[in-house]
């Protein structure tokens, strides 16, 4: 029976690894949502890369029934969302749906930075937050120090902090009952008219496309028909239900909850995340507002291996654009590579992990170009263009100045590795802007640096040289004046356009030599020597040489007069500089790969 003060909408937020999906795991199996038989480990994690890599990629919204100490049942739906801050827009659409946040902080490593950014996130929406201490069963859990930093740093009452283990199920009760008393239920009048939020969608193969929807105010039931307002489109329902970990059926969705509708929805482009759905009858005044516009930072351009699987391409594009609201594209052609797209991703493991779906989930083998981020130009003739491609670089005698996008980096650490950071971000063109103390063993710097040099392998070593433990979040802060160049990498003299780079100067000659190495190792040896080189215009940085593969012409000379064996040796070197004049050099797939991987080194 429908009462909408049972009704609970929370998302889960927290920084990477901090368990989130473990204590989702928990809240399923304490309410029986499914049968023991079913249970795995990182139930709310569908996808296969999810589950390979520990993280959490796709928000998952649930449905639980749970029978509170006073004796009522209530609906709880919950989403978990991912913590890498590549991700954030995953959490912004979580938040919007909901009207309370659970926020998960480890127990033995502290208050991190995405700790903090996700929180703003919800206050910004006005939700109540309610701060979880987890992993209480570590040995290095420290829970009365990290309450002093939950009120010292986030400004919450650590009182209300529940401590549990999402691992052992310790204190999960405790947790259920502060869900239901802290959390107030959604607001909303079911008899008005339909106003439904689009958060998520996904693609079936049999069924179309299915949405799942936070209903803001009034019903939907099945037999309806339901307008999309920003595409104007109509379509009857066929289908209304909730998410428990699968779609169950149900009679219909009212104000409050959350689920999802099937209605015969076959043209991908009528539906936008973020749009409104009302009834088509009796339609609302005014769609909701929506979700902040999300902005790509990292460029990078996209081609099937085999040019006659574009319009593969195009269809799985945008299929996943359903899934993963974040991507933007538009078409791009290359002279190397065919026809293509010009994607925008919101960091380097986004772009990984959609190169990664793209090849699981819809058979796609595809070629990414080197990735950039986007300069503003100014030239001679007063005006200013962006780039993030360099095929659209200008000549260099055009410009007056370039400038390319800042951000302020906000890096947590234990004091004993602060020397590495600072090391680390004065590397990457980095200037610090503040540093303070935690508490005794934590400290927080704060870096001015261009977001090109974050692109690549700063997370990873970042990492490395912390052994783990810092964490890193950033947000743009504008652009700034750069010394930018062109990279041309040439073979055999022929320029390839797919593997041109746009680079501050001081960095090029590295990268030049970088690509030219990589390139020397994939490239198959000819019968004839070819030369790769880097260039800056007509001037040449780097190079590197593949030696021919040759044929022993002297094998059948034994002994004998030296000049017959020069002959022979003369006669081979005409063959192949013959052979050069026609020679054309097959860039395998593993190449343009191979440029793409950051130095490990």
């Amino acid at each position: 029976m429908y009462d909408r003060n049972k009704i609970r909408n929370f998302c889960i937020v927290a920084h990477i690894d901090h368990g989130k999906s473990t204590l989702s795991d928990r809240l399923i199996e304490k309410t029986k949502a499914i049968s023991e038989r079913l249970q795995r480990n990182q139930m709310t994690d569908s996808m296969d890369i999810e589950r390979e890599r520990g993280i959490t990629i796709k928000s998952q919204a649930v449905t639980l029934l749970y029978k509170a100490k006073d004796g009522n049942e209530y609906q709880l739906n919950f989403v978990d969302t991912p913590g890498h801050v590549d991700f954030s827009y995953e959490v912004s659409r979580a938040i919007a749906s909901c009207e309370g946040a659970i926020l998960i902080v480890d127990a033995s490593q502290g208050v991190e930075s995405q700790t903090l950014s996700n929180m703003y996130l919800a206050l910004e929406h006005d939700l109540t937050i309610l701060p979880v201490i987890n992993k209480i069963d570590l040995p290095a859990a420290d829970v009365e120090s990290v309450k002093l930093q939950i009120d010292k740093e986030l400004g919450l009452d650590p009182e209300s902090a529940v401590p549990v283990s999402a691992k052992t199920g310790q204190n999960i009760d405790n947790l259920f009952e502060a869900i239901v008393t802290t959390f107030p239920p959604p607001s909303g009048d079911p008899n008005s008219k339909l106003k439904a939020l689009i958060f998520d969608c996904h693609y079936d193969v049999y069924r179309g496309v299915i949405v799942h929807l936070r209903i803001i105010e009034g019903r939907i039931t099945a037999g309806m028909t339901v307008r999309f307002m920003n595409t104007s489109s109509e379509y009857k329902v066929e289908e209304t239900g909730i998410f428990v970990l699968d779609l169950v059926k149900n009679d219909g969705l009212a104000a409050g909850e959350v689920g999802y509708i099937i209605a015969g929805v076959k043209t991908v482009s009528d539906v936008a995340v973020g749009d409104t759905v009302t009834d088509a009858n009796a339609p609302c005044d005014e769609p909701l507002k929506g979700f902040k516009e999300v902005k790509p930072v990292v460029f990078s351009s996209v081609y099937p291996v085999d040019t006659n699987d574009y319009e593969e391409l195009k269809d799985a594009f945008e299929k996943l654009k359903l899934n993963d609201a974040s991507l933007v594209y538009e078409k791009d052609s290359s002279l190397a590579l065919g026809n293509g797209f010009r994607c925008g991703f919101l960091g380097l493991l986004h772009l990984e992990i959609v190169q990664e779906r793209l090849e699981r989930e819809f058979n796609q083998y595809v070629i990414f170009t080197s990735p950039s981020v986007r300069y503003q130009l100014t030239l001679h003739s007063g005006e200013i263009i962006i780039c993030d491609n360099p095929a659209d670089y200008p000549d260099p005698a055009t410009i007056v100045s370039a400038e390319e996008p800042y951000i302020r980096a906000s890096i947590i650490t234990p004091s004993a590795y602060l020397g590495n950071m600072i090391n680390l971000c004065i590397e990457k063109r980095g200037t610090q802007t503040g540093m303070h103390y935690l508490d005794e063993k934590r400290v927080e710097v704060i870096y001015e640096m261009p977001l090109a040099e974050v692109l690549f392998d700063f997370y990873d070593r970042l990492k490395s040289l912390s052994r783990g433990y810092a964490s890193f979040d950033y947000e743009l802060i504008g652009l700034r004046e750069t010394d930018l160049i062109k990279i041309d990498i040439l073979i055999n003299g022929d320029p390839v356009d797919a593997l041109s780079q746009l680079s501050f100067r001081a960095n090029a000659y590295e990268k030049a030599r970088h690509v030219c190495e990589k390139l020397k190792e994939e490239i198959p040896r000819q019968l004839y020597k070819i030369a790769i080189q880097g260039a800056i215009g007509s001037q040449i940085i780097a190079r590197e040489t593949i030696s021919p593969l040759r044929k022993d012409v002297l094998a059948k000379c034994y002994g004998g007069d030296i000049t017959r064996k020069r002959k022979l040796l003369d006669k081979q070197k005409e063959g192949k500089k013959r052979l050069k004049m026609v020679g054309n050099v097959e860039l395998p797939q593993s190449a343009f790969l191979a440029v793409l991987k950051a130095k490990t080194d």
